[in-house]
């Protein structure tokens, strides 16, 4: 006897199909033709109370603007990173390969093209199919109705409204009504291609991969326009279960899914049967790309994350908070441009992992500006970003200002004598050659430096000492060999009001002006605010730039999906200082890097002209090296720092595997920024500092009192009467009675308000005895030139 048919359903399973079936057509009375309906559950309710359900719902279904991914890139467009929600490049139909299409349609609804928003015969088919196979084998749904749904479910996932989520999710009567009347408005509202355009942009194909083109892209590396068979027919099997269906995660699922499409496509006559064999034998070919989403993962973290926190507070973004605007910045499909040179920041990186290791007890950190444009070309630290603090890991941005980063800044040490040098020039007319006696160690009344009006007074004595030079040092060689007697006599001139708002408009944000931990004292010049390395490459490209001051800026341009401007960036840039006292400035600096300065010496001279300034805190806690040509501005800072955040001394610290025993500016920051400047000059233009003008090195100067022979009393009355401050320096003989003034330096001439020093005599030279005659004058005075006037050296120096 033969067997019964296996596809005849039994009577027991007939009935309920036929009420199914009734219970359609009743609907069918109701609603428009095409209009899919729920089988479960439907046949015990009325056409009326269906038609009551459909007429309460919209008769519009809002889509809006699919969420797309931001890409950041370098200056060049090279991708940086993204950022997302949801990983998606929406892509015209026409930007979509064939293959891709037909393969979908084949798959999910191969009567796209015939029916209306509701597939009658194939939904009726899949339901008895279904049934008959105790499982879901087809799918019921159109393309319409699937869009419908991925719409409203990311829509409830956007409200964060959870009741609207369940809504949008829960397998109810009451989703499907929503659902179908949607689907009709969209049918009657949109035209085929719009439809399936849009689906294939809104699509989750898994593993992150939003859309066709973000799937393209990261399962094989090519665009939705050059997807090939085989290639198609993967990602168009996994919209059924992204998850399920994964290829980088059940790669041989993924295959039998691929494999069951290319059927499809040849039962449906889309391909040949001999296509289907061909592409059924090739293997998946995935080349996977790793989904960059944020800054951890790209290819300039810090650079990255201050791109992103100063769109967050420029105001150019919609929102009224900075989550507001984040969700806007992940959603918009925006292109960001920036300022980064990938060349400089892979020589940035380099040189920061070569000296500074991720769990040493240091920071290192190097901050790149471009002088005239204030275009931020390279950012770079030891920690890498992350949560592993075993591998010295850390989301702390050490490099930026605090407005931009995480930091509270470090201390500048000594290449803050840049503002104290620029201002003596530009606003006292200090002469460049001269000199201050700068003694190993000098007691100052605080009460001599001026603050800004309503400033109170300084009080106190401020003991400063020197650990390079001493003795009679101008503008050249007190820079040069930053001796910090100089500097605070400098100062003394200056006053403190000029070298501080000076740095504020170089770009140093200085917000603590006065007070217990005030900013605006005298141990200004030996750099006691704290500051980042970004705000130091930003001062230092100012002088570059002959005193032309550019706000730091990452961002030239916010494009749209289109690449068309949302918002451009002009520089900001504002003349603070004369460009002659800029050129001076220059043309100090240099001498750090050429023999006999401390760059020059620590071999961190440039094949292409350039200038710098080193720095040391107190104890050897921060070490710096400012250095520039003037095209490039780089600030080089290691800081020590235990495991608990605290400032220790790099004094005895290991750095890289090295044992430093004393910590200096030239010797263990500057080899750090001389790694990556040595890199980056290739790309450099051979470009040179202008030369000072001859009026600005001889400055403005007025007579000094003449006070030879005076006592030393009248004589700083007479200096103090002349507008210039005074000091006793030590005896000498001269032709001047004992106790007298041998002479003052500077004479003759000097800028008005300088430091002299007035030099007491010893009376004259006791006169020697030899065994035998020497060549020349041996026995006698020192006929210092001038002697007798009030000029010469101080005996000793």
């Amino acid at each position: 006897m033969s067997s019964p048919r296996s596809d005849r359903l039994p009577a027991a399973r007939l009935l309920p199909h036929l009420g199914v079936m009734l219970a359609v057509a009743a609907v069918l009375g109701v609603v428009v033709a095409g209009l899919a309906i729920p089988f479960a559950g439907v046949a015990g309710i009325g056409a009326r109370n269906v038609a009551r359900s459909m007429d309460d719902l919209p008769a519009q279904l809002e889509t809006g603007a699919l969420s797309q991914r931001t890409r950041i890139v370098d200056s060049e467009g090279k991708l940086i990173t993204t950022l997302y929600d949801e990983n998606r490049i929406n892509r015209p139909l026409s930007q979509i390969s064939r293959n891709m299409t037909q393969a979908l349609v084949s798959i999910e609804d191969y009567r796209f093209y015939q029916h209306g928003a509701l597939d009658l015969k194939g939904t009726l088919r899949a339901f008895v199919t279904n049934q008959a196979n105790n499982g879901t084998v087809q799918g019921g749904s159109s393309i319409t109705q699937q869009l419908v749904k991925m719409t409203l479910v990311a829509q409830a996932k956007a409200s964060g409204d959870e009741d609207a989520i369940k809504a949008a999710t829960e397998d109810s009567y009451a989703r499907k009504i929503k659902e179908l009347r949607y689907a009709i408005a969209l049918e009657e509202t949109h035209k085929k291609d719009w439809i399936l355009e849009r689906y294939l942009n809104a699509a989750y194909f898994g593993d992150g991969a939003y859309g066709v083109q973000a799937a393209a892209k990261h399962y094989f590396n090519v665009n939705a326009n050059k997807l090939s068979l085989t290639q198609g027919a993967t990602l168009a099997g996994l919209v059924k279960n992204p998850t399920g269906y994964d290829p980088t995660n059940s790669p041989d699922r993924a295959l039998a899914r691929r494999n069951v499409v290319l059927d499809r496509m040849a039962q449906l006559h889309v391909i040949t049967e001999q296509q289907a064999a061909d592409a059924k034998a090739a293997p998946l070919g995935l080349d996977v790309q790793p989904a960059r989403n944020g800054c951890v993962n790209s290819t300039a973290p810090f650079f990255c994350d201050y791109v992103v926190n100063w769109l967050l507070k420029s105001g150019d973004l919609p929102g009224r908070t900075e989550k507001e605007r984040m969700e806007y910045l992940q959603s918009g499909g925006f292109t960001i441009k920036t300022t980064l040179d990938l060349r400089y920041q892979r020589a940035a990186d380099d040189s920061v992992a070569a000296h500074v290791a991720p769990t040493d007890q240091a920071i290192g950190a190097l901050a790149m500006v471009e002088p005239g444009t204030g275009a931020v070309k390279a950012l770079a630290q030891s920690r890498p970003m992350g949560r592993n603090k075993k591998k010295g890991q850390t989301y702390l941005n050490y490099v930026t200002p605090q407005e931009y980063g995480d930091s509270n800044g470090f201390q500048a040490g000594s290449t803050f004598k840049l503002f104290v040098l620029a201002s003596a020039i530009e606003y006292n007319g200090f002469p460049l050659h001269q000199k201050i006696n700068s003694p190993h160690q000098k007691d100052i009344p605080q009460s001599n430096y001026k603050g800004c009006p309503g400033d109170g007074a300084q009080v106190g004595v401020w003991q400063v000492h020197n650990s390079t030079s001493d003795g009679m040092m101008d503008a050249y060689s007190g820079t040069r060999e930053s001796v910090n007697t100089f500097f605070a006599q400098l100062e003394e001139l200056t006053g403190l009001c000029n070298p501080y708002k000076l740095a504020k408009s170089m770009g140093v944000e200085l917000t603590n002006p006065t007070g217990p931990h005030g900013e605006r004292v005298p141990s200004f010049t030996l750099g006691i605010a704290s500051v980042s390395p970004l705000e130091m490459a930003e001062a230092y490209a100012t002088v570059a730039a002959r005193g032309l001051h550019c706000d730091a800026e990452p961002v030239t341009a916010i494009l749209d999906e289109h690449n068309k401007p949302v918002k451009e960036y002009g520089k900001s840039c504002q003349q603070v200082m004369a460009q002659g006292t800029a050129d001076a400035v220059n043309d100090i600096l240099r001498g750090v890097q050429e023999p006999g300065g401390f760059g020059g010496d620590a071999g961190l001279g440039l094949s292409v002209p350039s200038a710098a300034k080193t720095g040391t805190i107190d104890s050897n806690m921060t070490v710096w090296y400012d250095g520039y040509t003037p095209t490039l501005a780089t600030a080089s800072m290691i800081a020590g720092a235990n495991s608990k955040g605290e400032w220790i001394t790099l004094n005895g610290q290991s750095l890289k595997g090295g044992y430093v025993a004393t910590a200096h500016g030239s010797t263990t920051a500057g080899p750090m920024w001389g790694d990556a400047m040595h890199v980056i000059q290739q790309w450099l233009p051979d470009q040179d500092f202008v030369k000072p003008d001859a009026s600005v090195v001889s400055g403005v100067q007025v007579d000094v009192p003449f006070v030879g022979g005076m006592s030393v009393e009248h004589a700083k009355d007479v200096l103090r009467e002349a507008g210039f401050r005074s000091s006793v320096g030590n005896r000498v003989y001269s032709g001047y009675s004992y106790g007298t003034v041998a002479y003052s330096n500077p004479s003759g001439k000097a800028a008005k308000g300088s430091p002299i020093t007035l030099y007491p005599s010893a009376g004259p030279e006791p006169k020697r005895k030899h065994k035998k005659k020497r060549h020349g004058n041996s026995a006698r005075l020192f006929d210092w030139p001038g002697n007798g006037n009030g000029n010469g050296p101080p005996f000793g120096h």
